[in-house]
């Protein structure tokens, strides 16, 4: 399976030395309820000493590649790694030439991002069988014995269903089953994660309500922000070298450039205004290159790393969030939406449900679809923009919205998923959910 990447930025790290290892407190309620964070589990973090008897280990399984671009998993990992180990195995890559390897790097941060290298050419059984094996040596390995395993994909589920974790937790950010080059198995492996899994988090709204009743313990958690990293942009920051010679105004877009990009109406808005200047940050991912609008007045500035963003941010008149209505996009929760906001920029967007529900619902964000009405949303969101009392709003309604807070609501549910996993008979039935099957 290939990896599904998403926006935001880009993260360059300093790797500490290679590893390669060679192959040979109350119960959760019994029901969700449609709010985007429970009132149930609003005070959980602060109730809870926020601390795991014994601190299990943390073994991810994720379709996205660890430097490709800084975003929800890193957030939230980097974060469990403070106080426990936190391993990260990413989907293979196939380059053995001799043996088969997985290579154990420490990333900034503490997490230790673990990328297996197998042949290429194999069979998917093979793979997963070789994958399987893998996983048991890095365990063996490292002595993780006490561990939560948490998914960001759905796939994994074909070599680890033989696993023995206390705890067993889906972070779904992402509709994955509509994008662009979805494995067939997917929606299957789905299945076999919700029946295996104690929590399921939601990466917005829309999916929740896509997820919960198919899941006894099913939890919105909508993009977070880190605050003050993104309102180092509502101060001059000096553009960078290749937007600096770029005139005013700017109106920019940073995130992976993929099939949910509306690009007839970048360039048609790009036509209507030739006057404006259209900045889009980040690497073009399965769509062609050539299939871009190309005009004078479009700039693609390429991957940034995160710690860039409001740099540029900071040179922009407005920000836009021009995405495509369509499978893709139906359940998108973007996280730039208040990392542009956050950062001071007006934004527009269009109609993607969780932008729209609480964004323009709180008029912090204009939406339109059509290019002449996107861009009357820009004019308009630009001239509100340069109120301080607009900014004043912005503030008051991403306050308590954090990456931190975000992280310990979760940690507060695993706790509880943990202290209601008591009696015999919710052991046999984990032990009867674990029992290894036939791969499919």
């Amino acid at each position: 399976m290939t990896g599904f990447p998403h926006p935001d930025g880009a993260s360059n790290t300093e790797d500490e030395p290679n590893r390669p290892i060679r192959s040979s407190h109350p119960a959760l309620p019994s029901t969700s309820h449609p709010s985007p964070r429970r009132e149930f589990t609003r005070h959980l973090a602060e109730s809870f000493e926020i601390q795991i008897q014994g601190r299990p280990d943390v073994v991810c399984f994720s379709h996205l590649r660890w430097d490709f671009v800084f975003q929800r998993p890193q957030h939230l990992l980097t974060r469990s790694a403070k106080d426990r180990h936190v391993f990260y195995i990413e989907e293979p890559i196939f380059d053995a030439v001799d043996s088969d390897t997985m290579q154990c790097v420490t990333r900034e941060g503490g997490v230790i991002v673990v990328t297996p290298h197998l042949h290429p050419g194999l069979p998917e059984r093979e793979i997963a069988d070789r994958q399987r094996n893998m996983v048991n040596d890095l365990l063996r390995e490292r002595e993780i014995s006490d561990y939560i395993l948490w998914y960001y994909t759905p796939m994994a589920m074909g070599f680890t269903r033989h696993l023995f974790p206390r705890l067993v937790v889906w972070d779904c950010m992402d509709e994955l089953s509509a994008f662009a080059g979805a494995p067939p198995a997917l929606l299957e492996r789905e299945k076999q994660l919700l029946a295996w899994a104690d929590l399921v988090f939601t990466g917005g709204q829309s999916l929740y309500e896509a997820k919960r009743d198919r899941h006894d313990h099913v939890h919105a958690f909508p993009g977070s922000i880190d605050g003050a990293h993104f309102a180092k942009a509502r101060r001059p920051q000096g553009d960078s070298a290749d937007q600096a010679n770029i005139p005013h105004p700017r109106i920019g877009f940073y995130g992976v450039i993929d099939e949910r990009l509306d690009i007839d109406l970048l360039g048609k808005m790009a036509e209507l205004r030739p006057d404006w200047h259209w900045v889009l940050i980040g690497p073009v991912v399965k769509i062609d290159p050539r299939s871009l609008p190309r005009a004078a007045n479009i700039h693609y500035l390429g991957k940034k790393d995160y710690g860039q963003l409001p740099n540029y941010l900071s040179g922009w008149d407005a920000a836009m969030l021009p995405f495509a209505r369509n499978e893709s996009t139906r359940f998108i929760s973007p996280t730039k939406t208040p990392e542009y906001l956050a950062a001071g920029r007006p934004v527009a967007s269009t109609s993607i449900k969780d932008v729209v529900r609480p964004y323009a619902d709180a008029n912090l964000v204009r939406i339109a679809d059509e290019p002449a009405g996107f861009i009357a949303a820009l004019e308009a969101a630009m001239a509100e923009g340069a109120d301080s009392r607009w900014l004043s709003r912005i503030d008051e309604f991403l306050s308590g919205n954090s990456w931190d807070r975000t992280h310990a609501d979760m940690l507060a549910l695993v706790e509880a998923a943990l202290d209601g996993k008591t009696s015999s008979a919710q052991r046999a039935e984990t032990v009867a959910l674990r029992r290894p099957g036939p791969v499919t």
